[in-house]
């Protein structure tokens, strides 16, 4: 019996774990959690710009998806056209079917923009002023502003044989314009592209006293472009104006074998990320087919590459819209994130972290406890050292400073810095200098595998010697993004703990071969394996009558040995509950393989971000937060850690999350074995319970 074959006991037939049909593709997965986030904005028991925040949501993630993953697998067809995926399907075909999904997909986000949210938002005095409905008031104000703030900046480009055609931005704003007549010198192409500059606001909001209109009125920069498009071309007559987007291979690409100078690498690199390869061409629906063929050609782009859109080209920059508009009734309600007492900001926090252990739960449990974390560190005289991984945190984060404070008062400070987080490159080159400026050590990790544990050392000389102090996370050092995602925090002076954390970072700024670690899990080294084995504990628990599940919450569930694992103990009866907020590979309800699998998704207003390995262990749970997803990237590729929640205390809390979630009737999506999501509504007699606002309410 191979690895990938499992004996069906109830006829002896072996099941083979490598059948295509078992896997569900990746891509396809991805785009239903748009789909799922698309969804929300059609849910009436939402704010209405809440909804409208959801729908921009399902667009930027779009965006990315393009940018990375097609742009991945279009390389792969040209490169590799005959390798296959878990599922069967190669590049050419996983193309065809993203395309046919992804087109659906921005068909949805148009028809939920037109025909549901701006007709909501008009009843709400929230309008979007079209151009064939601007009164002589609009259109004069209009006609002014783009006379002062729009023609000094744009700038046409006739194309001709001496005007080739522009470098096209990625994702930005651009027109392609038809002409008819000659300029100045006797010129007629016929064509002409206007790029909008980044710094101009994509929706203008039309002044009350000089437009006599509502209070939220907008006009969209295409529209003001278009309308006055003519005045950028004296003497020639403009046929027709008509805006369109290009979206790049974004990807970062650094050969690990082949640089001296990590940092000098991505610098070079991000030169380029605005102009890689053409993967998407979003246009006007209304551009004359000939154009669009031209535009296609120019870009070499397939049709189905090619989206022709009823409404703006860039639908996420109308996220603008909610900081625009005063609202508090059409947005969730604020909230106050809680903070344990012992952990308050007058309070002594390492003498609280030494009585015992803290577990935070972001966003409903407050970030101030890590930032204080390390603040006191570095003013305590007593801290000798300070030692941290940033993953995306930004320049001007309170924790940056408390770094560079702690640096310029001695302390030895060390910051592993992981530069190809993707998109936040840039930021994170200009963080490393500022830290380097400071006297700070700073390290880019290990070549070729990205650093993306969550983890902070403090060394404080106490009276029994040094005592190390650590905090341990599922999400990054970011405070926006700790009100926005649920993420864990663990607070900790366990010995053995702080002993591992220690050994990690020496892997991380010096050269020397994997020491074992006591309580840690680490890939790409004992990660894997670890969860593997405890997989296979809970199967022969099974067969030896004992209690056996597992539960899961991940963002991810791709790699294909943690899957066959998963496979092979719901053949063994485990049962399996997986909460999965994005993609998952896994297929569930297969008869004799995965029966005793669920999987939801739950979308609210938090991005779900915890990552929790549950085992029940015969009985005696077992529990890991970890900042890894089961993915081939978590497990191989970057350094990343899962550590145990020991406390009985916090690690019921966690359990009772878990539970929270397995309960959630309202915000949870349960996969399908088709690989479609139905989303659970409370059945009669049932009362709606969401997770996120339950949590809400327990910490306020």
């Amino acid at each position: 019996m191979t690895n990938g074959e499992v004996v069906n006991m109830e006829n002896n037939t072996e099941i083979d774990l490598d059948n295509p049909d078992f896997y569900i593709n990746r891509e396809f997965s991805l785009l239903e959690f748009n789909f799922r986030v698309l969804a929300q904005a059609t849910n009436p028991k939402l704010p209405l710009l809440e909804r409208l925040n959801y729908m921009c949501i399902s667009c930027s993630n779009l965006d990315e998806f393009y940018e990375v993953r097609v742009a991945s697998v279009i390389q792969m067809a040209e490169m590799e056209p005959g390798v296959v995926e878990q599922d069967g399907l190669t590049p050419a075909e996983q193309l065809d079917m993203i395309a046919q999904k992804a087109h659906r997909l921005v068909a949805k986000q148009y028809s939920v923009l037109n025909d549901s949210l701006i007709p909501e938002m008009q009843k709400e005095q929230i309008c979007f002023i079209r151009r064939d409905e601007w009164t002589d008031e609009q259109k004069a104000w209009l006609e002014g502003y783009f006379e002062t703030e729009l023609l000094p900046i744009l700038t046409p480009v006739g194309l001709d044989s001496a005007h080739p055609f522009p470098r096209i931005l990625n994702k930005s704003l651009n027109f392609i314009v038809s002409l008819t007549g000659k300029d100045a010198f006797g010129r007629n192409s016929g064509r002409a592209i206007i790029q909008a500059p980044r710094a101009l606001p994509r929706i203008v909001q039309l002044p009350t006293e000089e437009t006599g209109g509502g209070p939220y009125d907008f006009v969209f920069l295409s529209s003001i472009i278009h309308a006055f498009v003519e005045q950028l071309f004296n003497g020639m007559t403009v046929k027709g104006c008509y805006q369109f987007r290009v979206t790049r291979n974004s990807d970062l690409f650094v050969d690990d074998d082949a640089i001296d100078d990590l940092m000098h690498a991505v610098e070079g690199e991000l030169a380029m990320r605005n102009y890689g390869d053409e993967v998407r061409l979003e246009i006007d629906a209304n551009c004359p087919e000939e154009t669009i063929h031209f535009l296609a050609r120019r870009f070499e782009l397939l049709d189905n590459q090619i989206f022709r859109v009823n409404g703006p080209v860039n639908l996420s920059r109308m996220q603008a819209i909610s900081g625009m508009v005063e609202r508090a009734d059409l947005k969730f309600p604020p909230f106050k994130p809680y903070t344990p007492k012992q952990l308050g900001r007058k309070q002594k926090i390492f003498d609280a972290i030494k009585k015992q252990d803290f577990l935070l739960h972001h966003p409903y449990e407050s970030f101030i406890p890590v930032i204080d974390f390390i603040r006191q560190a570095a003013v305590d005289p007593y801290v000798i050292a300070i030692k941290q991984t940033l993953y995306r945190t930004g320049v001007d984060s309170p924790i940056v400073a408390a770094l560079i404070k702690a640096a310029q008062a001695g302390k030895e400070v060390t910051v592993v810095i992981e530069l190809r987080a993707r998109f936040d490159e840039k930021e994170n080159i200009g963080l490393a200098a500022k830290l380097q400026e400071a006297a700070v050590h700073v390290v880019y990790g290990v070549v070729g595998y990205k650093t993306h544990a969550k983890m902070c050392m403090v060394l404080r000389k106490e009276e029994k010697g040094l005592q190390h102090y650590v905090h341990l996370g599922t999400g990054n050092y970011h405070p926006k993004t700790a009100r926005l995602y649920t993420d864990y925090g663990l607070l900790s002076a366990n010995k053995a703990l702080g002993e591992d954390v220690r050994r990690i970072f020496a892997q991380l700024t010096s050269l020397g071969k994997v020491t074992k670690l006591h309580k840690l899990l680490q890939s790409p080294f004992t990660l894997h394996t670890g969860l593997l084995k405890m997989i296979e504990r809970e199967i022969n628990n099974k067969k030896k009558g004992k209690p056996a599940e597992i539960i899961i919450k991940v963002n991810a569930v791709v790699e294909e040995q943690s899957i066959k694992a998963l496979y092979r103990a719901s053949q063994a009866g485990v049962k399996i509950r997986l909460i999965v907020r994005g993609i998952c590979c896994l297929r569930p309800g297969i008869p004799g393989v995965s029966e005793n699998i669920e999987i939801r998704s739950i979308i609210g207003r938090f991005l779900e971000h915890t990552r929790v390995y549950a085992f029940s262990n015969g009985g005696d749970w077992e529990v890991y937060a970890s900042s890894a997803d089961l993915m081939n990237r978590n497990m191989f590729r970057r350094v990343e850690t899962c550590f145990p929640i020991e406390s009985k205390k916090l690690h019921e809390r966690i359990m009772n999350d878990l539970n929270a979630c397995l309960k959630d009737n309202s915000q949870a999506w349960v996969l399908q074995n088709d690989g479609k999501y139905q989303q659970l509504t409370p059945q009669e007699g049932e009362e709606e319970y969401q997770v996120q606002m339950e949590l809400l309410n327990a910490f306020t």
